[in-house]
This record gives C-alpha cells, sequence and structure tokens, in this order.
C-alpha cells in the first residue's frame, strides 16, 4: 500500500508541474538550454540506437561469414572422408593389401622385403592416380601392429608409425572414418621449392580396411596439404580488406595460413623467408599492444595470454564479440567463432575493428554535423514560436477584456483553477444566463484540451435532473477553449456547512438522495465521477423548486473498461480529493468502480452531518492511511449529541472499506436514505423557508412551485403557485 501511494499522490507532481511552466515563462532564456539539451539527450540517445543496431547487424554478418566457412568445411571434410571410405572399400585393393600384410607377417618381412614386393607396386599402380585425381597428395597403409606396409614412396615403409598418428590409428582400428586436424609432419615432405623436410603442415583422412569377415585388416590413410584445400576453404566468406577466417588447435596454434603473412614478417612474428608461412608456426596469442602501429609487448610472445576469442573458443564455446578484442597482432578486432570437438579445432572469423565500424564512424560525422545544425534552426525556431506565443497570447488576452467568447457575452468571473476559469455570461441572442469555462490563454497543451474535451463530452451524456446541464463547446479564432453550461446561482456544500453549520438529518436525506439520482443515472452509463466533494455539489433553487442539487466537475470521470482513460490520468496514481477518498482508490487506483463513489456520498453525507469530513490528518499521506485503515468515528460521536440510528447506518456503511460491503448501486442508496425514519422531515416547505430567510447574493426573484399543506391531512398537496422575493 505504501508503494501505490507513494506512486499515487499526484497533487504534488501537478503542483511542481505548474510551478516548473511559471519558472519557464518567467525566464525564457532557459528555454534555449532546455532545448539543446534535450537535442544531447535524443542525440546520444540515437547515437547508442545506431551504435547498437551497428553491432547488432556486424554480429549477425560475422556468424553469418562463419556458418558459411564452417558449412564449406564440414562439406570438404565430409567428402574426405567419402572418398577414403571408397577407397578403401575397393574389392581391387585387397589382394595387394592381404599379401602385403602377409609378407609384413613372415620374419623376414623387413623394409627391404615390403618396399621391392610386387604386392607394393600393385598398391601404387591402382591407388595413386586416384590418390592424385581426388585431390590428395599421398597414401599410407598401415597394419593393426601400426607398422606402415604401403605408401606412395618407399621412405616410411617398413616403420612403426609416428607418434602424431596415433589418435587417427585408434579411431580407424575402432571402426571409424576420421580427419586429422593439421599438425607438422615427422615424414620429409617438400616445401613451395622442393626442398625435402620435417615439420610441414600436414593432415590425413583415414578409413578402415575390412577383410570378406569385416575383419579390420588396415587402415588406409590418404594425406592433404592444409595450406591448399584448408586454407583455400577458410578464405571463402571473408570480407572487406581486413576480414580473415582461420582454424586453430587446442593450444591455440594456427592451422590454416593467415593472410596477413607479409605483415607478420614485417613486425617480426615470422621470419622474412619465402618458405616460412604462418600455418603452424603463430600462436594466437594478445601482445597487448598494437604490433602494427610499432608498438612493442612487454611480455615475451611464450608468456602472453590467448586472445579472448580463442580462450572462449578453446573452452568449448561458441560466440561472438561486437565489442572488441585484440588478435594475434594486437589489433582491435571483432569476431565470431565456434569450436568443432570432433576433429579437435576451433574456427574463428574476424575483421579490424576500424573497418567495421567505419560506417558508424562516418555517420557520427554527419550526425554531429546535423545536430550542430538543428541546434541552431532550434534556436531560431524557438525564438520564432515564442514571439508567435506572446502574440497569440495577447490576442486571447484582448478577446477576454473585450468580454465577448464567440456567442457569449461575459459578465463577471465567478472563479479560476489551475486549469480554467469560470465566468458568468449570456448569450448573445437569447439572453440566457449561462455559466461559461474556459482553458486559461496558457493553457493549450494537447493534455489540456483533451482533458478539457473529455469532461464536455461526457456531461454531454447526462441528462438528470440533478446534473449541470452542458449547452455548447468550441474554441474561438483567437484559439481559446470554452464550453457553456447553465449557470447555477446556488450555493456549494462546503460553503453552505461552513457558514450555516452541519444540516439537519431530513436535508440531509433530502440534498443525498439527489446526489444518488445523478450517480444512478452516470453509473448506469459506465461512468465514474471519482471526485465526490461538497466542493462538487451544489444547491440551487430551479425551476420553481427549491434545494435542488447539482452535481459538477466531471473532468475526471472513468469511463469502465474504457483504455483512453489512462492518456489522460497516470497509471498507478490517485485521482480525486484525498479527504473524500476510497480505501481502493488508494490502494488500487485502476481498479475502482462505482462503490468508490458511493464511499464518496458517505463522506459527503458525514460532512453534512458533523460539519467535518471522516478523518482529519495532518498529511495527505496520513489523510490516505486513515482512509485505508482506521474506521471512522460514528457521526453521533462526532457531532456530540445523537443522530437517527439508521441514518447513521447508511452512512457508515458507505464508508466501509470494502467495496462490498457498501450498498450495491446508488439507486440502492437512494432507497435506503429513503426508508430512514427521520423525525425532522425535509420537503418543499421547509426548504422555501430556509431559503427565503438567508442572504446569499443579489435580490433575484424565483417562482417556487411550493405544497401547501392540508389541514385535514398533512401530507396531502394542493398545486400552487408562490412568487418569493429573496436575497440570493
Amino acid at each position: 500500500m505504501n508503494a501505490s501511494l507513494s506512486n499515487s499522490l499526484g497533487g504534488t507532481w501537478i503542483a511542481a508541474t505548474s510551478r516548473t511552466r511559471q519558472l519557464l515563462r518567467r525566464h525564457l532564456w532557459l528555454w534555449p538550454l532546455l532545448t539543446i539539451l534535450a537535442l544531447c539527450i535524443v542525440g546520444w540517445w540515437i547515437h547508442r540506437r545506431v551504435e547498437r543496431s551497428i553491432k547488432t547487424q556486424l554480429a549477425t554478418n560475422l556468424e553469418t561469414l562463419l556458418d558459411a566457412d564452417l558449412a564449406a568445411l564440414h562439406m570438404w571434410l565430409r567428402t574426405c572422408r567419402q572418398t577414403v571410405d571408397a577407397l578403401a572399400l575397393a574389392p581391387a585393393m585387397r589382394p595387394s593389401i592381404e599379401g602385403q600384410l602377409a609378407l609384413a607377417a613372415q620374419p623376414d618381412g623387413d623394409a627391404v622385403a615390403l618396399v621391392h614386393s610386387a604386392h607394393l607396386a600393385e598398391s601404387r599402380r591402382l591407388l595413386q592416380p586416384y590418390v592424385e585425381m581426388l585431390g590428395f597428395e599421398r597414401f599410407v597403409i598401415i597394419n593393426p601392429e601400426r607398422k606402415i606396409i604401403s605408401a606412395t614412396v618407399d621412405d616410411p615403409i617398413g616403420k612403426q608409425s609416428f607418434a602424431p598418428w596415433q589418435g587417427m590409428l585408434d579411431q580407424a582400428l575402432a571402426g571409424h572414418t576420421t580427419v586429422t586436424r593439421p599438425f607438422p609432419s615427422a615424414m620429409l615432405l617438400p616445401d613451395d621449392q622442393g626442398n625435402l623436410g620435417a615439420g610441414r603442415p600436414t593432415m590425413f583422412a583415414a578409413a578402415p580396411i575390412h577383410g570378406e569377415d569385416e575383419n579390420i585388416l588396415a587402415v588406409l590413410a590418404l594425406r592433404m596439404s592444409p595450406d591448399k584445400d584448408f586454407t583455400r576453404i577458410m578464405r571463402l566468406a571473408r570480407s572487406g580488406e581486413s576480414g580473415e577466417t582461420y582454424a586453430f588447435d587446442a593450444n591455440g596454434l594456427l592451422v590454416s595460413q593467415s593472410r596477413f603473412d607479409d605483415q607478420l614478417k614485417q613486425i617480426g612474428l615470422l621470419p622474412d623467408r619465402p618458405d616460412v608461412h604462418s600455418i603452424m608456426n603463430i600462436q594466437i596469442r594478445n601482445p597487448g599492444v598494437d604490433i602494427t602501429q610499432g608498438q612493442r609487448p612487454t611480455i615475451p610472445r611464450d608468456q602472453q595470454p590467448l586472445t579472448r576469442m580463442a580462450a572462449a573458443a578453446i573452452g568449448g564455446q561458441r560466440g561472438v564479440d561486437v565489442d572488441g578484442y585484440n588478435d594475434y597482432r594486437g589489433v582491435p578486432v571483432i569476431g565470431a567463432w565456434a569450436w568443432l570437438p570432433e576433429y579437435g579445432f576451433g574456427v574463428a572469423t574476424e575483421v579490424d575493428a576500424a573497418e567495421a565500424f567505419q560506417p558508424l564512424f562516418i555517420l557520427q560525422a554527419t550526425f554531429w554535423t546535423l545536430f550542430v545544425l538543428l541546434a541552431v534552426c532550434a534556436l531560431a525556431a524557438l525564438v520564432f514560436v515564442m514571439l508567435n506565443e506572446r502574440l497569440r497570447l495577447r490576442v486571447r488576452k484582448e478577446a477576454l477584456k473585450a468580454k465577448q467568447l464567440g456567442q457569449y457575452r461575459l459578465d463577471e468571473k465567478l472563479g479560476e483553477g489551475g486549469m480554467g476559469v469560470v465566468y458568468r455570461a449570456h448569450h448573445a441572442m437569447m439572453q440566457r444566463p449561462t455559466a461559461v469555462k474556459m482553458l486559461h490563454a496558457e493553457q493549450t497543451s494537447g493534455a489540456a484540451i483533451a482533458r478539457f474535451e473529455r469532461e464536455v463530452q461526457l456531461c454531454s451524456q447526462l441528462n438528470h435532473p440533478n446534473t449541470i446541464a452542458i449547452y455548447d463547446y468550441g474554441r474561438t479564432p483567437e484559439g481559446l477553449f470554452y464550453y457553456a453550461m447553465e449557470y447555477l446561482d446556488g450555493i456549494a456544500l462546503d460553503q453552505l456547512v461552513e457558514r450555516y453549520g452541519p444540516q439537519g438529518e431530513g436535508r440531509v436525506i433530502h440534498l443525498l438522495r439527489q446526489v444518488c439520482g445523478s450517480l444512478a443515472e452516470a453509473h448506469e452509463r459506465g461512468l465514474i465521477h471519482r471526485d465526490i466533494k461538497p466542493g462538487n455539489i451544489m444547491v440551487n433553487c430551479r425551476g420553481g423548486l427549491a434545494d435542488v442539487v447539482k452535481v459538477l466537475d466531471f473532468g475526471l470521470v472513468k469511463a469502465t473498461g474504457a483504455q483512453d482513460d489512462m492518456t489522460l490520468t497516470r497509471a498507478g496514481t490517485m485521482t480525486g480529493t484525498p479527504a473524500y477518498l476510497s480505501p481502493e482508490g488508494i490502494d488500487r487506483p485502476d481498479e475502482v468502480d462505482t462503490r468508490s463513489d458511493l464511499y464518496a456520498v458517505g463522506a459527503v453525507g458525514y460532512f453534512l452531518l458533523t460539519g467535518t469530513p471522516p478523518f482529519q490528518g495532518k498529511t495527505i499521506v496520513e489523510l490516505c492511511m486513515q482512509h485505508a485503515q482506521q474506521q471512522p468515528q460514528t457521526p453521533s460521536e462526532r457531532l456530540g449529541k445523537p443522530i437517527a440510528t439508521d441514518l447513521e447506518t447508511v452512512i457508515l456503511a458507505c464508508l466501509a472499506k470494502s467495496p462490498e460491503q457498501r450498498p450495491a448501486s446508488a439507486r440502492a442508496l437512494a432507497g435506503q436514505l429513503a426508508n430512514c425514519a427521520i423525525a425532522s422531515p425535509w420537503d418543499q416547505n421547509a426548504a422555501v423557508r430556509w431559503w427565503s430567510t438567508q442572504e446569499l447574493g443579489s435580490s433575484t426573484s424565483v417562482t417556487l412551485h411550493l405544497p401547501e399543506q392540508s389541514a385535514a391531512d398533512p401530507t396531502q398537496d394542493t398545486n400552487r403557485d408562490q412568487t418569493i422575493l429573496f436575497e440570493k
């Protein structure tokens, strides 16, 4: 409840807003500053939105590039597996392989015997053309004892398989076709110039060779060069001048070739020799500085941490980073990455941040240029608007001075509030006395006009005799909004009690029943008043009758089930006058219904009977707490003398904390009031006598229809008009 109450005290906010508006009117020089501040806030917001949008687009593009590279890589790896599988299953291969296996199993089956075997020549004749045609370079056949029994070249034949091959052989001998990640070769391989040497990048596709009984006879491994097809696939979807895709192993070692080989040699990360490439020679470590700009790291290369991307990928995380991190050159980049656990390496796509965000930098320069121009234009427009508003305000005030508002001639000011002013007026042609309510000349905001129009529209739907009648609504050529309503020459209930003290029980019932009649019509039309209080109820002499109630000020009416009400009254805030506000209007202001009005009617009745509202707090918060939590003192106790029990019961029922314990409707409440057996009834005779003895203002002749009591039966009326002259 306290949180709701804190959010609901709209009066303080409205007062603060009014004071701010007055301050801005007095100090017009604040407007340019506020305008520039608003432009700065909007500019910052737009910049953040654009930056976020560009980053989102970059992240999408990076992931798209990465997915394209991964799709191509998976397709190539699958092709490699299918190719080696097909060759391993070729029936023509089996006799020569079985012959080599038998020869290797003999005691004299050494390397010399295997190399000079006719079976080896047959294997080479059958396999090598297919190997070269399918894009591989060499083949190797290893028996289950992990001895090389056949190969494209003689050098490894008869030797035990090399240590880097063990994982590949484990997979193949277990019956699985596999493709290894690139690794340094233990065999002598030629470089680009044809020179033989160990440690050259290599990778294999391996498959088991099955015998007729489906047992594994040997393993067929096809060698390929990773700096050819593998690296070429990494370059398929790279973008711009700095974008690259590369692969790396679990130690952060590049296993594909970087696009920056020449740059890496210039900055000293690679030896400047034609036969040296980045593949298998560069670790993805963050130097902490941009080496390409001539800066030198303070930490040795082997002690530098892995880049943020490499550390995340090796940890098994797929991700994207568009906030920026340093790559292995120390250059700020953005990137996306993924780890391929089945192959034991990761793939990353990166692009230099300077290139990626170049559109943003251009946009920033363009934006700030436009911002300066807009600021200048805003200042010029502000000056023009201020001058124009002054002129419009002067025209409106001149129209008021002329005492003419459309078809209405203004006579005298009756009252003034925060939003508008009320004049006594008369129609230029009909000469009918009218009350004209208009917005202040300064109050022309959309919200003020909307609420003003809303009050007119809702009131015009009601035609109960105890509801104030609306005659007209319009806007003058000078921009003044107004509406005309019936002129009431009576007295508000708060003034009535202030001048004449607590009212008699009969008169209270008479007045409250009329209020209930007005509310009954409104409630049945789905409207809740939300601001029933003594100041919004006037008692008058109308249509020849005395003590006629008129319910006023439907500006806070809520249409039940309507959504547009929230545009005029902030959700979750109190609406109404705290002294007459229901508990649910404090705790749950968005859930009030017609029974909230009945609570206010009970509070008004309490006020009329005792001269004070049910609760009297020193602060609004205290007052609202009392409404929500405390039971009111009985009217008899407050007044210090007895009050009719049935009337007191009805009033206290209206003031029940729970809406379910109150009368079901305004019409039901009127019936309960009518059933009260009061000792001093109030009728037209009593009302006329009261009005004829009070001094309320100017002398006015009013024709009152007074029922004459019969001597035989005081309840029988005769229709006789009586004209009484009294001071009003």
